[in-house]
């Protein structure tokens, strides 16, 4: 893997070319849901029983659904790995952007976007919802590919007031291409809602990618009224009640997204893709949870496969197939190059670490892209080297607590095939499986800027 950043002048000419491939209205559009702090198992569709996702699971049922689908572990890097095609580290982003308006942390400037791939394609393109990539001008929605940008710049915001609520000083924290609105009293969700709306009905004669990138379930958990009522009817134990309330909510919103690209007649020739960005929380503001990842350890923040397994699913009516699964290993890094190949946008793979899942979502016994194996960091010390079946973590932390890690438990070896829980330390049973794949990640190291 080569080293070094992904400059942004160096694939201009490959996205030109691309342009001159097909008329604009050849061109599909693409809307890419991304979710936040949702768990691995938060859908009907994934298994749960106590929630009500009627439109996801409609859209699910409307092309692939993934099963064995990979984010980074928290919000920042893995929206900066699917907006590059890059690691998280490769893209600059290995840790949450924070708070501080003055902070240099974020997606730099340099890297190439997947925004920025559809803009020199001749798309319109447009940022809906949560950023959280950095506060530089540089870093900026409209600095890094998107024509048009609504929401908010960190990690959070209350939905009401549209303020960060931290350790203070407190600051509102909404914006239009830059400029700060405000809209005291009215839900972000559905504020999200009418101005995709609304770019989409000015847009519809034009090719369109928007990256809606709706801030639920993330806490603060203000679901609608209606669906707390339902969920405390149902006897569903605090704090599931209000986390669930909140994903149906969440559901709700994407039903009115597509409703809107329905009724505009643009379905049949628009790519949605939706997926989260992370497992669930169980931090104190996520009143130490309320989602889950089923049979899965781990929650979000962690390398375990609660953290970083993450629903996931795409739809291309009449262009893909319908109302089937992959159990391939795939990653978010992995759209931005299917994108481009569906949209015939040319595109320099070579220095992506992200692969085309066309071949994956047309034929279900194709061999999983990354069959030589991934890794990631996260933190000081964590990692993950994952070969197959095999998974080896190093200095694993449990955010979900669900079982104890010993100073033995550093290198922690899972056979993912017969224990999908991650609760067995097999390393001292396959020495020889530890060094192969402690040997992969120490090469992803050395090529991967921390």
């Amino acid at each position: 893997m080569q080293t070094g950043k992904i400059l942004k002048h160096s694939l201009l000419t490959s996205f030109f070319i691309g342009a001159s491939f097909c008329y604009a209205q050849e061109r599909p559009n693409v809307i890419v849901i991304y979710s936040d702090d949702q768990g691995a198992i938060d859908l009907n569709c994934y298994g749960a029983k106590d929630l009500v996702t009627p439109n996801i699971d409609k859209l699910a049922k409307s092309g692939i659904r993934f099963t064995q689908f990979y984010a980074a572990p928290v919000c920042s890097p893995s929206r900066a790995s699917l907006l590059t095609g890059l690691t998280a580290q490769r893209a600059g982003v290995p840790g949450n952007a924070g708070a501080d308006l003055k902070s240099n942390a974020g997606l730099p400037g340099d890297r190439h976007t997947m925004a920025e791939m559809f803009k020199s394609a001749g798309y319109k393109t447009a940022h809906i919802g949560k950023w959280h990539l950095g506060y530089q001008p540089e870093m900026s929605p409209n600095a890094q590919g998107f024509d048009y940008s609504f929401g908010h710049l960190v990690g959070c915001i209350d939905n009401y007031s549209h303020f960060f609520y931290w350790n203070g000083p407190n600051r509102h924290d909404l914006y239009r291409n830059g400029k700060e609105v405000f809209y005291p009293g009215e839900y972000f969700p559905d504020l999200m809602v009418k101005e995709a709306g609304q770019y989409i009905e000015q847009n519809k004669n034009n090719p369109f990618f928007i990256y809606f990138a709706i801030n639920m379930p993330h806490y603060p958990y203000q679901g609608d009224p209606k669906w707390l009522e339902y969920y405390q009817g149902k006897g569903v134990p605090y704090p599931r009640d209000l986390y669930a309330a909140f994903v149906s909510t969440l559901d709700d919103k994407i039903g009115l997204l597509l409703k809107k690209v329905s009724d505009l007649g643009l379905s049949k020739n628009t790519i949605v893709i939706f997926q989260s960005d992370n497992g669930y929380s169980t931090e104190e503001r996520a009143h130490f949870g309320g989602g889950s990842a089923g049979v899965y350890r781990g929650a979000k923040a962690c390398l375990f496969e609660g953290g970083i397994r993450v629903p996931s699913m795409i739809s291309w009516p009449g262009k893909i197939p319908e109302g089937e699964v992959r159990d391939q290993f795939s990653v978010n890094t992995d759209w931005m190059p299917t994108l481009a190949e569906y949209c015939h946008i040319k595109l320099e793979t070579k220095t992506l670490d992200g692969k085309s899942l066309v071949p994956v979502i047309n034929n279900s016994e194709t061999e999983s892209l990354h069959a030589n194996g991934y890794c990631w960091a996260f933190g000081k010390n964590m990692w993950v080297a994952r070969k197959g079946k095999w998974k080896l973590l190093g200095n694993p932390v449990d955010t979900s607590k669900k079982g104890l890690l010993t100073q033995s438990d550093s290198l922690f070896l899972v056979d993912l095939e017969s224990d999908p829980g991650e609760m067995n330390n097999l390393s001292s049973l396959n020495p020889g499986i530890v060094e192969e794949l402690k040997s992969q990640y120490l090469l992803w190291e050395k090529n991967n800027k921390r």
